[in-house]
């Protein structure tokens, strides 16, 4: 039986990724898509929520979310020490970034739901008849929310899998990622809500990368999703070889559609540790994903992914793009 999900997303190029990979695998099934402020504002992610829908033809509902942090807009100060990881330029001086504000894909007809996001959760949650999977793979800002309106909901929720953190590897600064760094008030809400919470850091992210090989592998299904993931993994690969190489050559983390392949085989991530993990909020600190390393603590709130396998993750991808059956040319 088919695992039902709800995504919520900041839609750029690995979000999308996640969302055609939801729609496409009989493992789960979409119920909703919600967006929120992170890559991109709220606007632009909503925006390329819907192109990404429409583009596979699914009729999967899209709830726009919240279009800041819980509380750090209330503090400039705290965004000022932003590493900008988004944007850099090549040797020509060309503007290269992970994200394009649009997604290259065309402009959306379907429109979205007229409730919000926290409010669509706190609306189903209360009215599901079994559990469900929150699969959160930007800021938290919306499940943080919902659980402030009403934190009985977590009842119904079977698992919170979440992209975020991270504990050797960190983008933003020097101690964070950028999904808890954009807003850890959200962030420590949502662990120690009670619900099961895995998170998917960069530590698995990174490890389970996808390669230029993987995408000719991609395009060579000619269908619509595998054309359209290839470009956006090329485009994630010639950012990182500028910003961030990985370990392994002329490859990008995809780290949002992680998430997806370890609902369908979650063998895919390696090394899955049942750790106490507190958020930090301010200072150099702020935004980290800070593991308590005395094994003995009995106060363990999430599982927390160290690695993860990049050929079963390649291959998942590669099976459910072939399972689309628009035909890309």
């Amino acid at each position: 039986m088919a695992r039902k999900i709800i995504l919520d997303v900041d839609t750029g190029s690995d979000d999308a990724v996640a969302i055609m990979a939801a729609i496409l695998s009989p493992d789960v099934q979409l119920e909703a898509v919600c967006s929120v402020a992170g890559n991109k504002d709220l606007d632009k992610t909503t925006e390329n929520t819907l192109r990404v829908v429409q583009l596979l033809g699914a009729d999967v509902p899209v709830y726009r979310g919240c279009r800041e942090p819980l509380v750090k807009l209330l503090c400039p100060d705290r965004l000022a020490r932003r590493g900008d990881m988004a944007k850099k330029q090549d040797e020509n001086g060309k503007v290269i970034q992970m994200h394009d504000d649009y997604l290259q894909i065309p402009e959306a007809v379907i429109q979205e739901q007229a409730i919000r996001a926290p409010e669509f959760y706190v609306q189903y949650l209360r009215a599901a008849t079994e559990p469900i999977t929150l699969v959160a793979v930007g800021p938290l800002t919306n499940l943080a929310v919902a659980l402030m309106i009403d934190e009985t909901i977590v009842s119904k929720i079977e698992e919170i899998v979440i992209m975020g953190g991270g504990y050797n590897i960190t983008n933003v600064t020097p101690t964070a990622e950028f999904n808890i760094w954009y807003d850890p008030e959200a962030a420590q809400k949502v662990i120690t809500s009670g619900a099961k919470i895995t998170m998917v850091p960069l530590d698995a992210t990174h490890a389970a990368c996808i390669t230029l090989d993987d995408c000719k592998a991609f395009r060579a299904l000619h269908t619509v999703s595998g054309d359209f993931a290839a470009a956006l993994c090329e485009q994630r690969i010639y950012m990182h070889s500028y910003g961030q190489p990985l370990a392994v050559p002329d490859a990008a983390a995809v780290h949002d559609a992680l998430c997806i392949a370890y609902l369908i085989d979650p063998t895919v991530l390696r090394d899955v540790r049942h750790v106490h993990c507190v958020i930090g909020f301010r200072d150099f600190s702020e935004g980290q994903t800070i593991l308590d390393p005395r094994y003995y603590t009995d106060e363990k709130n999430i599982y927390y992914a160290f690695d993860g396998d990049r050929f079963k993750f390649a291959k998942i991808l590669c099976d459910l793009f072939a399972l689309d059956k628009k035909t890309g040319r």
